[in-house]
């Protein structure tokens, strides 16, 4: 590898909205993120399914019908 080409890779703080924070490394510095994989509702089984059309229960009423084998 040439020398004096490649930027500084150094410790980073990643802060997130919710207050969680944890130490990473990076080229660029500190981080501050809306979100992380704590608070994230994916992740923490809190998501919700936004269905404004009724499409999910119309799914659940047709296939509700059928035998299950």
């Amino acid at each position: 590898m040439k020398k004096g080409i490649h930027p500084d890779y150094r410790e980073a703080t990643v802060s997130c909205a919710c207050g969680m924070k944890f130490q990473t490394r990076s080229t660029v510095g500190n981080f501050k993120v809306d979100i992380c994989s704590s608070c994230h509702p994916f992740f923490t089984g809190t998501q919700k399914i936004v269905d404004t059309e009724g499409r999910v229960e119309r799914f659940k009423r047709k296939y509700a019908k059928t035998a299950k084998v």
